[in-house]
């Protein structure tokens, strides 16, 4: 969908010479963000040629987050400019390899125009659910880990200031579901009462696979929340912080970076060691993240975030691999602490700092509704 935030990026980005855009394909974008383009990439094409900024456009022939590596090989520039939720490891990779410079612009409307993106606009008549992610504690939610020692998840729902990628750890299924009960936003009532409506929802009698609670509770769920299991698939109880102060704490110090998607055909129930041992290490980490975010504690928050990260690798092994390992081994100079987001395996790497991070997306979270 074409807009001005298009159009002023595309002026920045002129500034470093002749532009060429490559767009996404149809396929692509449906693969990527799960749903179908607005407009088709013969008209996204047609329009974004008769920019005056644009030297050349096209579709790129390739798919992924990295559809565009035929291309920029062939092209070789001088300059490879994305915005910051287009930011990558393995865009920046590409550009170390082939001796191109990685330029990262901020999104600023041209002087007097709001400031517009893709989600604003789908979001203004259309969806405005939340995402959700996943702080400490999770895999708990799964009976099968509850079992062997009891304890809470932690979940932080998010505004959908951008579209988060599909099979990305954001819990777009679960958004999926609701989507289909409730089109375009949460109705008003009792967020707890909407969680579990959701949960049953997507989780009919018998499936063989239930997706745990922490997604539909994440996404229902305001504020910071934790939800205590066990050895049930619905938690026993819930604690909830609202504290504005704390709150914006974690906004300035929590920040994300796409890598890919996790595969589809990926199992990451096929290898696990799931045992009391674990699962109280996983368990300890959760209880120590909350009450160091209650005191604002950011040393003691990172480690017991990694902490939790640990404890679920060692649980489920195939949650992480050499490539993930790469990426975040880039980060280790500037980042705190980090975890991949819901069951890992790719997408959104999620990451503690006391100072904001370059190419890292900032997170909005979502403020508790006073009338509710």
């Amino acid at each position: 969908m074409l807009h001005s935030g298009h159009v002023a990026f595309f002026k920045e980005a002129s500034q470093y010479g002749e532009l060429h855009v490559g767009i996404g394909s149809d396929n692509t974008i449906s693969e990527l963000k799960g749903r179908d383009t607005i407009n088709c990439e013969a008209e996204r094409l047609y329009m974004i040629q008769s920019i005056k900024f644009v030297k050349e456009a096209f579709v790129n022939s390739g798919s992924g987050i990295m559809d565009f590596e035929h291309e920029v090989r062939t092209l070789q520039p001088d300059y490879f400019v994305v915005n910051e939720d287009g930011f990558s490891p393995a865009k920046e990779e590409l550009c170390n390899e082939l001796g191109i410079k990685l330029k990262v612009l901020e999104r600023i409307p041209e002087i007097g125009l709001p400031k517009r993106s893709t989600t604003d606009i789908r979001t203004s008549d259309n969806c405005l659910l939340p995402y959700r992610i996943d702080l400490a504690g999770t895999w708990i939610d799964q009976p099968y880990v509850s079992k062997h020692h009891a304890g809470w998840a932690i979940t932080l729902s998010l505004e959908p200031i951008i579209e988060y990628n599909e099979r990305c750890g954001m819990s777009t299924s679960t958004r999926n579901a609701a989507k289909r009960i409730w089109p375009h936003y949460l109705p008003i009532d009792r967020p707890e009462k909407l969680a579990e409506m959701l949960f049953k929802y997507e989780n009919s009698p018998g499936a063989e696979l239930v997706s745990g609670a922490q997604d539909a509770i994440g996404i229902c769920m305001p504020g910071l929340v934790r939800h205590y299991y066990n050895g049930e698939y619905w938690p026993n109880k819930f604690e909830s912080i609202h504290n504005e102060e704390i709150l914006t704490w974690l906004e300035e110090h929590i920040y994300m970076v796409l890598l890919w998607p996790r595969k589809s055909d990926l199992d990451l129930l096929k290898q696990t060691d799931i045992n009391p041992e674990n699962t109280k290490a996983l368990a300890d980490a959760s209880n120590g993240a909350w009450e160091a975010i209650k005191n604002r504690d950011l040393g003691r928050f990172a480690q017991t975030f990694s902490d939790s990260f640990d404890a679920q690798k060692a649980m489920f092994p195939a949650m992480v691999n050499s490539d993930i390992n790469a990426a975040i081994d880039k980060y280790k100079d500037e980042a705190l602490a980090w975890k991949l987001a819901g069951a890992g395996g790719g997408g959104y790497l999620i990451l503690v700092a006391e100072k904001p991070i370059k190419g890292a997306m900032k997170i909005k979270i979502r403020r508790k509704n006073l009338s509710v």
